[in-house]
């Protein structure tokens, strides 16, 4: 998390007010969470080092927002997010995943992180080499010369058989004719038009895929990789870089180049110290369904995907070292964020020592009619403005009246009421009822203007808004 002062716990709030409606103890919660962290990281390592994530608990229906305060704050704070649900883990030792995969995955979710962030740095200077490299490779298509290939590799445990068109291992580049200044000024200046797009050539990209043997573990679902790779340079046979012949069109090879480009700048051994920092130090793993990993009471036998997985869970909670392949990874500053309907349980139904992890408890209000017609409208990615963006590109002008969004509310809670009750995501269902025949002729309507007002709802799904059997069925 690149420690930001202005995000007080007010501003944070007013920033998650943008997305989420409602549930201010929730946001609050969340947002003292990551203050704190900004006020450890002020302090000496030493007294640092003492302080630990007041872990948080979110109980609530489905649909109520605990997944989006979440996600929401993870990128507020740019820190590394997992969302998990519990009951996909088991005891150790049974079929399963293992609880310590979620830190392996978190891991993995900071370096893409830090490698976007990196790759955007040094994104020009990258695209320049990239568009040096596809400048030659045009010229020597023009030429009837191959772009840059690499001599014939030697024989290699990873060679592909004689005519076959895959991986090899360079041992120094051929020595291509020099090009044509003017040639390479005429094809600079029509890439750079963008007529050159479509057209398909024909480059030796390095080969990102590394060979592995698969062995299986003992945790089931869990597997481990032997990178072949690695055992040949172990074996004092280094392999170098392996290149693989591709055929794209223009604007694909550009997108390649400019990988391959960024890989070869930036510092990788720095970006995977830069995500293993950030893992430990601002990583948050968010814990979704965690009541269902809460025991229904004395079982025979051992409670594998439940007790079991509480019991195997409290060590990271608490904190732990987990071993990944990229090296070891401490849990006692990473933010865990429990959340769970407890409809058939309660939180204090968990195993003690694992209630004790989770100090900060927020119960999570049921969304009333206004709660609904406020999401229909207020956030930034509101359902309303989504359908009028959408159809906005088949040149259907979409407007929603207050009316009309009353209406939509109103249908959302009574099928609610009358149904299982999911919360905000029962709009999802009003709305594709309510706009499926606009959307399916709107292709052929460019021009019109769709007015959603009252009587608009009343025709779409008046009459299922007031059947409750209907409604069962169909919303």
């Amino acid at each position: 998390m690149s420690a930001n002062p202005e995000l007080t716990p007010a501003r944070i709030v007013e920033l998650l007010d943008r997305h989420i409606v409602g549930q201010v103890k929730a946001k609050r919660a969340v947002a003292l969470a990551l203050r704190n962290r900004w006020r450890r990281q002020r302090l000496v390592p030493e007294e640092a080092a003492e302080i630990y994530p007041k872990n948080i608990l979110l109980v609530g229906p489905t649909g109520v927002g605990k997944t989006e305060i979440a996600r929401r704050l993870a990128a507020l704070a740019a820190a590394p997010f997992l969302k998990v649900e519990a009951t996909r883990f088991s005891e150790v030792g049974y079929h399963g995943r293992d609880v310590e995969s979620m830190v392996r995955d978190l891991v993995e979710t900071a370096i893409d992180m830090v490698r976007r962030e990196e790759g955007a740095r040094v994104g020009s200077e990258a695209a320049a080499a990239a568009k040096e490299r596809l400048l030659q490779a045009l010229a020597a298509a023009e030429q009837g010369l191959e772009p840059g290939a690499p001599a014939p590799p030697s024989p290699s445990l990873f060679t592909p058989a004689a005519g076959e068109l895959g991986a090899f291992f360079p041992e120094e580049e051929e020595e291509l004719p020099e090009t044509d200044p003017a040639l390479l000024a005429d094809l600079e200046r029509r890439l750079d038009a963008g007529e050159l797009e479509g057209r398909e050539i024909e480059m030796a990209l390095l080969d990102t895929s590394r060979p592995t043997l698969d062995i299986q573990s003992g945790q089931g679902n869990e597997s481990m990789a032997i990178d072949t790779t690695a055992l040949q340079e172990l074996w004092g046979r280094s392999v170098g870089p392996r290149y693989k012949q591709r055929r794209l069109t223009v604007r694909e090879a550009r997108l390649a180049l400019v990988e391959e480009e960024k890989g070869k700048l930036l510092d990788q051994e720095g970006v995977l110290q830069e995500a293993l920092r950030r893992t430990q130090e601002d990583g948050i793993i968010f814990l979704d369904e965690i009541d269902k990993i809460v025991g229904a009471g004395s079982t025979e036998g051992p409670d594998v995907s439940r007790e079991g997985v509480q019991r195997d869970l409290l060590p990271l909670v608490e904190g732990t070292t987990v071993f990944t392949k990229y090296g070891f990874v401490k849990t006692d500053h990473i933010l865990f964020i429990g959340a769970g309907a407890f409809s058939a349980v309660r939180p204090s139904d968990l195993i003690p020592e694992l209630q004790g992890r989770f100090p900060v408890r927020v119960a999570l209000t049921p969304l009333t009619e206004e709660d609904f017609r406020r999401i229909l409208t207020e956030p930034r990615n509101a359902l309303t403005r989504q359908y009028r963006l959408l159809l906005g590109t088949e040149r259907v002008e979409l407007r929603f009246t207050d009316e009309g969004v009353a209406a939509l509310a109103r249908v959302a809670v009574k099928a609610n009421n009358a149904t299982q009750d999911i919360g905000a995501r029962r709009l999802l269902t009003v709305m594709e009822k309510l706009l499926e025949q606009v959307s399916f002729a709107a292709p052929d309507r460019p021009g019109e203007k769709v007015v959603v007002d009252a009587d608009f709802v009343r025709e779409q799904v008046g009459e299922l808004a007031d059947d409750e059997d209907l409604i069962r069925y169909n919303i």
